[in-house]
This record gives structure tokens, sequence and C-alpha cells, in this order.
């Protein structure tokens, strides 16, 4: 069997450790990095308002790692919203992973202000931040919500349409920072371009709840479950861990990788009539029968109809090879799911 560029990157980590700032890491994707890096023996800071994030992330996080495995992480209760706050943060830093935003289309158009402000002020402080502390690398999450209106399938990198959503203007926006950091300042990032991820430690709870947390939650606790539209509704949905293997390639990528946008996804596309039976299923397969129906109602505002991403770019420049697809990602997240959710009743 032959050693994938990610293990062999891992491997590397392991003998020469680097220090990594994870900015909103009690978040999902934030703690889930976390998660890896200290089980890599890695240094990390991490940077959270907690907005979004919870305390029990962290927690979690610590009861899988070795009580020396902790101590190589240092929390930072700060905003990204204030420069000070993310000039401590790079302070010494050699690669930073910035995941803080306020995610949500909905939230977005309810609330475009707290958006901007998050999503652009902040992450435009943080370039700044860590363009001074001359840090080795800056990935940051961008969106499959910047392809926007347009109507190809797949999604290619160079395509994009125009913005459906504030949250995908500020999506976009960041990319445009980016680039106009490398050219004037010779400052490199990359951009990775997230397609609906899920997994373990993603919050079911709130109105901007990602699709599979809510409904499974709602399966779990005998709820209804609403699908918007009429099902056919697609999208290419991601597990975590495919996601924390592109962030940790993007870290470690040579220059020519750099100041590029590259899509983060399993290349596939689901329905949500077909991610319901899997959701049923699996759950079946974890002791927990729902045998409600589900019911339908209007499109959501801001949504694309469908989406599929071209992982070739990523897989080409980064050596990225997904190893989860989204049944397995399921089958892999569902015990924690129930695990989590049967506690919190």
């Amino acid at each position: 069997m032959t050693t994938t560029t990610y293990e062999t990157v891992k491997q590397q980590l392991v003998s020469e450790p680097k220090t990594w700032l994870i900015t909103g890491v009690a978040g999902f994707i934030g703690s889930n990095l976390l998660e890896t890096l200290l089980l890599l023996n890695q240094k990390v800071v991490g940077l959270d308002n907690f907005a979004t994030g919870f305390q029990h992330n962290l927690d979690e996080v610590q009861s899988i790692v070795s009580a020396e495995q902790w101590a190589n992480f240092s929390f930072i209760e700060g905003d990204i919203r204030r420069l000070e706050d993310c000039q401590t943060a790079c302070a010494d830093v050699d690669y930073v992973l910035h995941q803080a935003a306020l995610g949500s289309v909905p939230r977005s158009i309810a609330n475009p202000i707290a958006t901007n402000e998050t999503n652009i002020s902040g992450f435009l402080n943080m370039l700044v931040a860590a363009r001074d502390a001359q840090v080795a690398s800056f990935t940051y999450a961008a969106s499959s919500s910047t392809y926007g209106d347009h109507p190809a399938l797949p999604k290619v990198e160079e395509n994009i349409g125009n913005p459906l959503s504030p949250y995908a203007v500020t999506k976009y926006v960041n990319e445009l920072y980016a680039d106009v950091f490398s050219r004037t300042y010779g400052f490199n990032t990359i951009g990775l371009r997230y397609f609906n991820i899920f997994g373990k430690r993603q919050t079911p709870d709130g109105a901007y709840a990602a699709v599979i947390p809510k409904w499974t939650s709602a399966m779990i606790t005998g709820d209804t479950v609403y699908i918007n539209g009429d099902g056919d509704t697609s999208r290419d949905f991601n597990f975590i861990e495919n996601a924390v293997q592109a962030n940790i390639l993007a870290a470690t990528a040579n220059d020519n990788a750099k100041n590029e946008v590259y899509n983060v996804a399993v290349g596939g596309r689901t329905t949500l009539n077909t991610l319901y039976v899997a959701l049923k299923e699996n759950l079946s397969a974890n002791g927990v029968d729902y045998a409600q129906e589900a019911v339908y109602r209007d499109f959501r505002e801001g949504d694309v109809r469908h989406s599929q991403a071209d992982i070739s770019k990523i897989k080409n420049a980064l050596g990225y090879a997904p190893e989860f697809d989204i049944i397995q990602g399921i089958q892999k997240a569902m015990p924690w799911y129930v695990n989590f959710l049967q506690n919190s009743l």
C-alpha cells in the first residue's frame, strides 16, 4: 500500500513539531483540527470568543488526548474583530489555520452587519497580524457559497457566479483580500472552499444548524424533520476528517501551491432525500428507530439548488486524497451524535 502525502506530512510533523494557531478553536472545525494536531504532538494556540464555539468542545478534546499533549495547548479568549487579540495570538506561530467566522447563509441574511464585521473586518485583522508576525503559512476557511448562481457542475475554482447572500459576499471578499496581500505585501495564503462539512462536534442546536446534525437531532428526539423544497436539492457533503487533512496539507504546502483557493470536498452529490434515508438507516443501526415521515416545506432563501466540487486541483497541488465518502462519514459520526444527544436530553 502506497504512503499518501498526508501520511508523509504527519510523520514529518511528529519528527519536527510546529506551533499552530487555530482561530475559532472551540468550534466544530476548529476543535477537530485541535484534536488532530495535539495527537500529532504539535504545539497549538487557540483563539475563540465563544460566539459560536463551546467550552464542551475543548473539554472533549482534552478527554481524548494525553495530559502531555493537552499541555501543548494554550487558549486565548479573544475576538478577531480586535486587532490586538489577533496580534497576541499570532506571536511566535509557524502556521495559522483561520477558521473563525460567523457561518450560515440565513444568519447573514438576518444580520448582514454582524456577518460583515466578523468575516471581513476580522479576516483583515488576522491577515495584518499574521503578516506582521511573519508566519510561515496562512490557511483560511473559504466557502463553496462563493460559486453563487454559477450553474455549471461540478464547481471549478476559476468559475464563479454572483453571490446569493451576504455570507457569500464576505467569503468572496476574503479571497480578494488574500490575493491583494500576496501582490502588495508578498504575503502568501491558501483558501479552502469548504463544501458542506459534517461530523462530530457540529452543533444541532439553533436556527442556523447544518442539515445533518439538525436532522439527526430531530430523529433522536422524535421531532419532525423538515426538508426544504422537494428534496432533490443536492450537496457535496464532506466528512470533517477530510477537511482536517486539507488544512494540514495546505499549511505545509510549498510556496508554488500558495496564493490559490482550493475546493475541499469529495466530488460527489447527494440529494436531501437520499441523505434523509441514509441518516435513518444509520440511526437504526445505532439503536434509534425513527418512524415519522419528513415534512416538505418551501425552499430556503439564498440557497443554491445543486452543489458539487471538482477536486482535481487540490489533489494535484496538495496531494489531497479524501478518506471518507458521505456514507462512511455518517457511519463514523453517528455513534458520537447518538451519545452526545442522548446525554443532552
